[in-house]
């Protein structure tokens, strides 16, 4: 990955371009993470929806450890999502260039465990769920806060519902047939661009998900090591920028 596209992608100055560009590549690894971790732990992990839902009807239902098993993923999300504000609102305040990098990089150390020594974590206790379900739970929210927060929430990477929702509303206004010309309110008009960038999104995730689940299927747990290795690219051109600008002002007081 060449150095200058790696700083761009992940870098504290953001660009409309770069911004969607990384979320491609994030939605292609939620897409692996989720569906190769359902294939671990026999469910989705980024769903908050259908996690809440389930959680209403199991305790309509008396099953007290399935709300508990629920709780548990949800509180992990949160916590994912609080883990990486704190790291991202530490690093703006120092003005570091690795602000978004820094929880990449957690992401990638937290995928690369998952991986490595995911078939023994089945049976570790986490918050009422195995501690691989805590770890899924735990890097979907951090993925899901890094986005949004470098994007002003105008993407996200680890549920597709509102990628859903806008291609059809944008189709709507795609197929509208304007007829009268001579009223007051403006034509009804697509936003191509944002349908163009949907779709992308929407494919990467979708092909994300194959890729994990084939990979899963073939090869287990440590079919997550390669998407860990791909997030530690993002990041490690900012942290070294970081680093680098460190030693330099280390040397100059000296």
């Amino acid at each position: 990955m060449p150095i200058n596209y790696a700083r761009r992608l992940t870098d504290r100055r953001r660009s409309t371009q770069s911004n969607r560009q990384l979320g491609i590549c994030l939605a292609f690894v939620a897409g692996a993470a989720n569906a190769g971790g359902f294939l671990a732990v026999q469910q989705y992990t980024s769903h908050m929806t259908g996690i809440v839902s389930a959680m209403a009807d199991n305790l309509a239902l008396g099953a007290t450890d399935m709300v508990l098993a629920g709780f548990g993923a949800l509180l992990s999300f949160i916590l994912g999502a609080m883990c990486s504000t704190l790291m991202i609102n530490f690093s703006r305040r120092r003005r570091l260039h690795s602000q978004y990098a820094l929880p990449l990089a957690l992401e990638a150390a937290l995928l690369l465990l998952f991986g490595v020594l995911g078939a023994r974590l089945m049976s570790v206790p986490g918050f009422f769920v195995p501690l691989t379900v805590v770890l899924l739970c735990f890097i979907m929210g951090l993925q899901n806060a890094i986005i949004t927060k470098l994007s002003n929430a105008e993407v996200r990477t680890t549920h597709i519902t509102g990628m859903v929702t806008d291609i059809g509303i944008e189709l709507g206004r795609l197929i509208y047939f304007n007829r009268s010309r001579h009223d007051d309110m403006p034509p009804v008009r697509a936003n191509r661009q944002r349908l163009r960038i949907n779709l992308l999104m929407v494919t990467s995730f979708f092909i994300g998900g194959l890729s994990g689940a084939v990979g899963f299927k073939h090869f287990g747990f440590l079919s997550t090591v390669p998407l860990a290795a791909l997030l530690l690219a993002l990041a490690l051109v900012p942290m070294a920028d970081d680093l680098l600008l460190g030693w330099r002002l280390w040397r100059r007081r000296r």
